[in-house]
């Protein structure tokens, strides 16, 4: 009796699936140190010491607060199948709210309404795409538009009419207030001034961190570990995320699909408005129409950046912030040393597709790496033209680069029925 053959596209479909590899905690510690010692390698070459001075790296962390606040809003939302491209409108309403009681009753009541306001964004994109089924980036761009007209609408009768304001900003708002840790803020700083190979950069990096801290920063900084456990350690976040990998499976178990994919909108505009109350409240004391400046479709690119893990996307955050903070200090001078940068960086990238034997990728970044390579031997300093283009450029980059290992939510983005399954 003859055994039945295997022919090559029945191997091909029952070959199993590579496995992808998890990155664990030691391995992302030893990456970031090595991360570091390029960083500061740089810096010594360059001679561009404000790269990683405590300056630098506390700028970097008040730029990445409202966009890692709107990467979370994002992460909810689409964590329970939902697009939320909204999140621009979501936080250009907490900007208003939350200025608009600041003034009127102090920051803490602007946090508060500055939430509230990002959660009726978050909401009237929830009744849009869930309950009417209307395409979700559809809902968000209108939702945008709509942000833009009201806030608008709204400032002409309020901050026009007060001391100091006009129809396109607030009057100045009461502080928050900052706290830097004493004594080690001042030794940590003391030490990055020293310039020594890495022991001073990663005193910058920390003292960073503990220097001119608003409170709200410190929420933000907490919100991230918060989101992990809730969603990733709680029975409420695991039906959650089941609504945006299979609803209709949810649903056979008894999940109501309709009311989690509202929460997790509702709360999703919640953390955009609280990015938009923090740019309001916090950067800059005051209104102004058009300042969140598309922070909200960079959250979205940090979370997609962070695979849809909060640390990740608080990484994809802290990456835009680094950058847009070396164009506000330094300027040209610190621009041109990240173009030394990133070509060591690509190097090891190209390291890493040819191992993959990603030939094509491999090429295509080999190219890059070489014209930036080019760009940084023939220039001195980068025109002011660019410097203001670099945390757009970088972020687009990072994210070409890592595309390749993303995985979304199964059901992000598609339309669904409440017992479309039976």
């Amino acid at each position: 009796m003859s055994t039945p053959t295997t022919t090559a596209p029945e191997k091909a479909q029952a070959a199993p699936p590579r496995p992808r590899t998890k990155l664990t905690w030691p391995v992302a510690l030893l990456l970031v140190a090595g991360l570091l010692i390029i960083v500061s390698a740089v810096r010594l070459i360059t001679g561009a010491d404000g790269i990683t001075s405590t300056g630098q790296m506390s700028a970097a962390l008040r730029l990445a607060v409202p966009i890692g606040l709107a990467g979370l809003g994002g992460l909810w939302a689409e964590r329970a199948g939902v697009v939320n491209i909204g999140l621009e409108g979501m936080m250009i309403l907490g900007t208003w709210f939350g200025a608009w009681a600041g003034y009127q009753w102090g920051p803490w009541v602007g946090i508060l309404l500055g939430v509230v306001g990002g959660a009726i964004g978050g909401l009237l994109h929830a009744i849009i795409t869930v309950t009417y089924n209307v395409n979700h980036i559809v809902s968000g761009v209108a939702i945008n538009i709509l942000a833009l007209g009201v806030t608008r609408y709204l400032s002409i009768f309020t901050f026009a009419e007060a001391d100091g304001g006009t129809s396109k900003q607030s009057p100045p708002i009461d502080s928050l207030g900052t706290w830097t840790v004493p004594g080690i803020a001042d030794g940590l700083g003391d030490l990055a001034d020293k310039h020594w190979f890495l022991i001073s950069d990663l005193a910058g990096l920390v003292g960073g961190v503990l220097t001119d801290l608003s409170p709200l920063t410190l929420i933000a900084l907490l919100l991230v570990p918060f989101t992990w456990w809730v969603l990733w350690r709680t029975s409420f976040g695991l039906r959650l995320r089941s609504c945006g990998e299979n609803p209709v499976a949810a649903e056979s178990l008894g999940v109501d699909v309709y009311r989690y994919k509202y929460l997790a909108v509702i709360i999703s505009g919640g953390f955009a408005g609280l990015g938009g109350a923090f740019l309001a409240l916090v950067s800059s004391n005051i209104y102004l129409e058009g300042q969140t400046g598309g922070r909200g479709y960079i959250g979205l690119a940090a979370m997609i950046f962070g695979n849809w893990m909060p640390g990740g996307l608080a990484l994809g955050a802290g990456l835009f912030g680094y950058t847009d903070s070396l164009r506000l200090r330094g300027g040209g001078e610190n621009v041109h040393a990240v173009l030394l940068l990133l070509v060591i960086l690509l190097a090891f990238a190209v390291a890493w597709l040819v191992w993959r034997k990603k030939w094509l990728a491999a090429g295509i970044t080999t190219v890059v790496g070489a014209l930036l390579l080019v760009w940084y031997l023939l220039s001195d300093e980068v025109p002011s033209q660019f410097v203001s283009m670099t945390p757009y450029v970088v972020t687009l980059l990072v994210l070409a680069l890592s595309a390749q290992r993303l995985r979304m939510p199964k059901a992000d983005g598609m339309p669904y029925r409440k017992g479309q399954g039976g």
